[in-house]
């Protein structure tokens, strides 16, 4: 019997030996393979799936992803450097909240005006995601992440010297740009390397630094400000970004082969948002996700000035509350990823949207009874959990059905998530302007927007008739 090499599909549903495999596909011969120490060899196949073939070929189990043959070292240095690289965002818009009333000062004006550099910033990260997503699956992952990542190091020099607001305004713009591609592209690796149940877990990783990066960045901000005036705190962000730089150009690889780069169907960008906005499911957990980061961020734009003016709290009291808050989402994040491989992504959600619409109900009831500043946090705590539970899991769907566009729908994802919350967020301001900023003018947005989510995981979603993950 023939026992030549075949290469195999990546979306087999189970892994299989060799014997199984069909046997009209093969290898070709001038594909480069690794002999290991154990005298296996391994080969790569066009796509960039793996098979280790040992010394007896038909017995030889398939890797149906790249990453299924990396070791454990390798996975943990890729999670610490793409949850880095993923935190680069949520730290470049959040780090500098606690200075809001500072800057109000030190620039004469308006609360308003301020949260408009917050807007700006997202916004900006937001476009900068849905150029470097599509670009990064026609070119590759690390020449876009090289060049947006300098880009970031300039702008928050820049952000550091502005001598007025609008010069602020603009760098914070260009610092949300350049801040785009370390989401987006670690996304876009990790669905290159991995999928089904194990993509759920690495996924819940940077979810969790997505998560609880917006949260604790304020900590670390009101802390910076006990060192330094706010300035100082975009000196910070250009070293950060500086670190990110070094290290994409060091030891973060290149996972998507040319051979990928080049399939039918995926080569210009409009084919691949073809791809991802025809699919329901992806639409309607881009709302989700839309909606939840809108709740957040319209509870970190408030948050300043409702618990540092409202409340009385001191800027390292405010950063406190904010670790607090962390400690919700990061228990969510963790808990969702074995539940969502056991029972599936899509009835966690279930759970956790009708969650954050009860919590964010609980906060204006709590607020109009005047229950006072615990009456606010706990059930925001609740409303943070929630978060926790529903990041990674529109991720895993989203990405899950997408792997030959994974930049594309990551770029989708993350643009949705922060323009969507940049336009939204400052609509608590809006509303607050004549009374002050108050909980149930913060939790008002926070309901709206959970109350969307519910709607679009019923109506569209609709998760009976969404499948079981692969392995």
């Amino acid at each position: 019997m023939d026992r030549s090499p075949v290469r195999i599909d990546s979306n087999l549903p189970r892994k299989q030996n060799v014997s199984d495999a069909p046997r009209t596909d093969p290898v070709p011969t001038s594909a480069p393979s690794e002999r290991t120490a154990t005298g296996s060899i391994r080969v790569p196949g066009a796509t960039g799936a793996i098979r280790t073939l040992g010394s007896n070929p038909a017995t030889a189990p398939i890797m149906l992803h790249p990453g299924d043959s990396i070791s454990n070292g390798r996975r943990a240095l890729y999670i610490v450097l793409l949850g880095a690289l993923t935190a680069l965002g949520p730290f470049t818009i959040d780090l500098y909240l606690p200075a809001f009333p500072v800057l109000e000062q030190d620039f004469d004006t308006t609360a308003a005006a301020i949260q408009l550099t917050l807007t700006g910033t997202m916004i900006g990260f937001a476009l900068g995601q849905l150029v470097v997503g599509p670009l990064s699956d026609k070119v590759g992952r690390r020449v876009p992440l090289i060049a947006v990542t300098a880009l970031h190091v300039l702008a928050s020099v820049a952000a550091a010297v502005a001598p007025n607001l609008p010069l602020l305004a603009g760098a914070r713009v260009l610092m949300g740009i350049g801040a785009a591609a370390g989401g987006v592209v670690a996304m876009a690796i990790v669905r290159d390397l991995f999928g089904g149940k194990r993509l759920v877990v690495m996924l819940s990783r940077l979810a969790l630094v997505s998560g609880v990066a917006p949260v604790a960045a304020p900590l670390i901000g009101s802390w910076l400000l006990t060192l330094m005036p706010w300035r100082g705190i975009f000196v910070v962000l250009a070293v950060y970004g500086v670190v990110m730089l070094v290290s994409t150009v060091v030891f973060v690889p290149e996972t998507l082969p040319v051979a990928r780069r080049q399939e039918k169907g995926g080569a210009t960008a409009m084919q691949r948002y073809r791809s991802v906005f025809s699919d329901r499911v992806f639409i309607g957990v881009l709302i989700i996700g839309g909606m939840t980061f809108s709740g957040l961020f319209s509870y970190l734009s408030a948050s300043p000035f409702l618990f540092q003016q409202t409340h009385g709290l001191n800027a390292q009291q405010y950063g406190l509350l904010f670790a607090v808050n962390s400690l919700g989402v990061v228990a969510g994040v963790q808990t969702a990823s074995r539940l969502a491989a056991r029972f599936g992504p899509q009835w966690v959600m279930a759970w956790s949207t009708a969650v954050l619409l009860l919590a964010g109900i609980a906060i204006i009831v709590t607020d109009q009874l005047g229950l006072g500043l615990w009456g606010t946090m706990i059930p925001l705590f609740v409303f943070m959990t929630a978060c926790g539970f529903t990041f990674p899991n529109v991720q895993v769907l989203a990405l899950d059905r997408h792997g030959k566009a994974a930049g594309t729908a990551a770029s989708v994802i993350g643009a949705t998530n922060f323009g969507v919350a940049g336009l939204i967020s400052p609509i608590v301001g809006w509303i607050s302007r004549g009374a002050g900023t108050t909980a149930t003018t913060m939790a008002s947005v926070m309901v709206g927007c959970a109350a969307i989510g519910v709607l679009a995981l019923w109506l569209i979603v609709r998760p009976r008739t969404v499948g079981m993950l692969a392995p």
